[in-house]
């Protein structure tokens, strides 16, 4: 395992290009309490951008409309601003899934959001059903918002119509993620120490229950294929589930102090998590061996500092779409942009009070959303891959690491595909 501690002057690292920011309004007697931005998402095709802008509030915009008024207009825009407003849609058929604003009220605080698109071939996994309430279509775009009541709300993105109320989970739901294979499964992560299975496609009837973690679930992550689950929570917890059998395939642990959030890399092959004890863990989910480790805080802290309130508290993670660099926000007051192959970070930006953040769809672009319900757009490092990182990614997306390690080729070369040099 190396071990990545920042060792370097931050003052010498580039700073990362702001893009724009989206201001929350604030009215004069506004309490900061419920404000927060718990969660920011991408559509999977980019056509739209969502934000918790706190008290219940759930604003989604056009995300290609979102960049073309931070040029014509400048970086900072407050969200209320009718410069962002696009116009109403028309009663007309033909306009259905033309791009325009909404904004949701989803009753209660939200503290997740997800997008989730559907595929017409991938069928509901219940059998022997003859009739739905719904049928989604190939052009669907849902939006699941999951709440401080513990119910989860699916919306319509193109009409913003509440289409279902999910009721099951007795605590906040604290994340939400779509199974990236189009075929409508959501999976549910909360505080009550569960996770819950749901097929949209069958009316929203949820499958399972995923029990195992002791203490909260904090965020939950597929990998690309669908068939890997990981749950992150409190008590250091990091777990990996089969989603074909929906068992348990094996807990990973390292980290000294509550697991916060995860994501898994294009290709499958690696998992980022971010934790309280300062430290972003790059894990291979196929054996549980920790790849690398980058540290928020130099020199590391010792386990017993790490599992406490040490100021560098690691909030988010996410991947990137490149499958080299890794965003990281911590509460040191600072955003990180690391490669997967350097011991410090290749970017900074500085940021107050972050809570989450997320990679465009094209991964030119990072979201963060803070405590006072506003957003932050940075350029990210851009870099062309090399031809054997796009061969690596190709080799990795169909084949675990002890297929490749059994592969007749130099130790070299394995140690490459095995991201271990």
């Amino acid at each position: 395992m190396a071990s990545f501690p920042p060792r370097v002057n931050e003052k010498e690292i580039v700073r990362s290009r702001t893009i724009g920011e989206l201001l929350a309004p604030a009215a004069p007697f506004d309490k900061k309490c419920g404000r927060e931005n718990w969660t920011v998402a991408f559509a999977p095709d980019g056509s739209y951008f969502a934000w918790s802008q706190g008290h219940r509030t759930v604003k989604l915009v056009p995300w290609s409309q979102c960049l073309q008024n931070f040029l014509l207009h400048g970086t900072k825009n407050v969200t209320n601003s009718s410069s962002l407003r696009l116009p109403r849609q028309n009663s007309d058929g033909g306009q259905k899934n033309k791009p325009r604003e909404h904004i949701i009220d989803c009753g209660d605080i939200v503290w997740s959001l997800a997008f989730g698109s559907s595929v017409p071939e991938k069928q509901s996994r219940c059998v022997n059903i003859e009739w739905h309430r719904f049928r989604f279509g190939q052009d669907q775009l849902l939006l699941a918002t999951g709440l401080n009541n513990g119910r989860i709300k699916i919306w319509d993105v193109y009409t913003g119509k509440l289409l279902l109320n999910l009721v099951d989970h007795t605590e906040v739901v604290r994340d939400l993620t779509f199974a990236p294979d189009g075929s409508l499964i959501l999976v549910s992560a909360s505080r009550d120490k569960t996770l819950r299975v749901w097929d949209l496609k069958d009316d929203g009837n949820m499958m399972k229950v995923l029990r195992g973690h002791q203490n909260w679930v904090y965020s939950c992550a597929f990998s690309p294929d669908s068939s890997i689950l990981c749950s992150v929570g409190a008590s250091k917890a990091v777990f990996l589930w089969n989603m074909d059998k929906y068992t348990m395939i094996r807990k990973l642990e390292g980290h000294h102090h509550d697991v916060v959030a995860c994501d898994f890399s294009p290709d499958g092959a690696l998992l980022a998590t971010a934790s309280y004890d300062t430290r972003v863990y790059i894990w291979d989910p196929h054996n549980g061996d920790i790849l690398m480790e980058f540290g928020h805080l130099f020199p590391p802290p010792t386990p017993i500092f790490a599992g406490g309130a040490n100021d560098r508290w690691v909030r988010s993670v996410s991947f990137s779409h490149d499958g080299l660099h890794v965003a990281s926000l911590a509460d040191d007051k600072m955003v990180r942009f690391w490669r997967i192959d350097e011991d410090y970070p290749v970017q900074v930006a500085p940021l107050s009070n972050g809570l989450c953040c997320a990679f465009s769809t094209d991964g030119s672009v990072l979201a963060a959303g803070t405590h006072d319900g506003s957003v932050y757009f940075w350029a990210t490092p851009r870099q062309v891959p090399s031809l054997q990182h796009l061969c690596r990614m190709s080799v990795r997306r169909v084949m675990p690491t002890q297929e490749v390690q059994e592969l007749p080729i130099p130790s070299k070369l394995l140690e490459f595909l095995s991201y271990r040099i």
